[in-house]
């Protein structure tokens, strides 16, 4: 019988002591997350996310969709600088930002000593680090001159699918070889 104690002692012990190492190597970012977690748990018993009868966001969606997905359609684009002066281009269809790409930019792959992100070269053959986000680039409306522009930095651009008559827009200066008299001339 004292054998036996002694037994059952010696795997409590084990087991305090494995508890005790346990609560030893546990993070304080894993304590962090944890507690995280728990509010968000917590939060969600209290105020489970409600259910929508209709989804303006997917008419929205649906809408960009319809008037975006036709071969041919213009876009009108107003760039504002730092001074709050306009400018426009007049493109065939919407603008692209640089960092878009026809083809994956990564390959993961897996390997006995984990899992590696492989960066792979875009359709010129190099490679980038995704910081042309803020240029875009596409074709003038009616000579089909690639143009480039870039915002950020006091610059900003306003996209529209027809030209803005609003007085902010109506100085603005033409920046592609486009004009919206030359566009209303092909229609």
């Amino acid at each position: 019988m004292k054998k036996f104690a002694r037994m059952i002692l010696t795997a409590l012990a084990a087991l305090a002591l494995g508890a005790a190492l346990t609560s030893c190597t546990e993070s304080s970012q894993d304590k962090e997350n944890q507690a995280k977690q728990d509010s968000y748990d917590h939060l969600v018993a209290e105020q489970p996310a409600g259910r929508m009868e209709y989804s303006p966001t997917r008419e929205a969606i649906n809408q960009w969709v319809k008037t975006w997905g036709k071969r041919g359609k213009i876009s009108y684009v107003y760039i504002q600088n730092a001074k709050g002066e306009y400018g426009y281009f007049i493109m065939k269809g919407l603008p692209v930002p640089r960092c878009k790409m026809l083809t994956p930019t990564e390959r993961v792959e897996s390997r006995s000593e984990g899992v590696a992100v492989l960066p792979q070269p875009g359709m010129d053959g190099t490679y980038t680090s995704g910081s042309t986000c803020n240029a875009y680039y596409g074709f003038d409306a009616t000579t089909g001159a690639y143009m480039e522009f870039t915002v950020g930095t006091n610059q900003s651009f306003f996209l529209f699918d027809q030209p803005m008559s609003m007085p902010e827009y109506a100085t603005a200066k033409q920046l592609g070889p486009s004009s919206v008299k030359d566009v209303a001339k092909q229609s």
